[in-house]
């Protein structure tokens, strides 16, 4: 069989993945991933929240800090602020810099504040004075006029106390430090395969039935009075705990019902930060991943061709 032939074969059992999106708004997206396997849907997890670049402030200079907190406990925090990345894709890490004066690596923010008054004075994200050179580049929520979202509390000030500083922001990625993580959450569930078998069920008593449906805490199952059957309500509910397994095999009506996991169906749910819409993580955290196919592909490819081996 020719190389040819075996490229035609391979290709004729490959996977074409689909995606659906069920619920999309800025901070969240939930979608299904279908036809491919758990090794994708886990790389397509593992890359939205350790690869996808974002902005975060990494190092901080502190001229006067009489505060009750420490310099190394201040800088901590403010590396925590999550800070809108829409830039980081046109920004490069300081060691990646060849000096080029349009380069971007560093966004530099300002705080001075200083308590003159005897009740407790709160230092937010409101009060960072941010680089103008990218007024794009804030903390979330910053100086929201609707004042939906509160900022950020940083410190508390009394009377006398200040605190001066100048923050420079740089790209990252989470790999590098939790800072840098554009997710709050990035899971997936497997999709449940639920088979109910009526023969079996047909010889449980009406009392057997109900006490199944009422065995899964989940609520996946429901009983229908009018044709005496068991039925799913809704299979995403189910959340593998064995409860009705267990029930079903207690009172003796082992393969009443079965419940897989579909290896080729997966149920994402992304809850981003803020830093960047959920839906653009997901972009580019698909983006890298063909990326790393592709370099991986082309890698093959030299190394066969450095062999000497032929298909022909």
């Amino acid at each position: 069989m020719s190389y040819h032939e075996i490229r035609r074969q391979r290709e004729s059992y490959a996977r074409k993945p689909s995606l659906q999106v069920r619920k999309l708004t800025h901070d969240y997206c939930e979608f299904v991933l279908q036809n491919t396997d758990t090794s994708m849907a886990n790389a397509l997890r593992r890359i939205m929240i350790a690869e996808v670049p974002t902005i975060a402030i990494d190092l901080v200079e502190i001229e006067n800090n009489t505060t009750v907190l420490n310099d190394e406990f201040i800088s901590h925090r403010l590396g925590l602020i999550p800070l809108v990345s829409n830039l980081a894709g046109r920004m490069i890490k300081p060691f990646e810099a060849t000096g080029d004066p349009n380069e971007i690596t560093d966004i530099v923010f300002s705080l001075d504040v200083k308590c003159t008054t005897d009740s407790t004075q709160y230092v937010t994200t409101d009060d960072l004075q941010i680089d103008h050179q990218f007024p794009d580049v804030a903390p979330i929520f910053y100086r929201d006029e609707s004042q939906q979202e509160k900022p950020i509390v940083i410190v508390k000030l009394r009377k006398g106390q200040e605190l001066k500083l100048r923050a420079i922001a740089r790209k990252g990625i989470g790999k590098d430090h939790a800072k840098w993580i554009p997710v709050a959450t990035a899971v997936y569930t497997f999709m449940p395969d639920i088979k109910i078998n009526d023969a079996i069920v047909e010889q449980m008593t009406e009392q057997e039935r109900e006490e199944v449906v009422k065995a899964d805490p989940s609520g996946t199952f429901r009983y229908n009075q009018v044709t005496r059957k068991i039925e799913i309500e809704d299979p995403e509910r189910y959340r593998y705990d064995n409860e009705l397994l267990n029930k079903v095999d207690e009172i003796g009506k082992t393969g009443a019902v079965q419940i897989t996991q579909r290896q080729d169906c997966f149920v994402f749910k992304v809850e981003s930060t803020g830093v960047l819409p959920a839906e653009e993580i997901v972009r580019q955290a698909a983006h890298i991943l063909l990326q790393k196919i592709d370099g991986l592909a082309q890698q093959v490819r030299e190394a066969v061709g450095q062999a000497g081996i032929s298909y022909q």
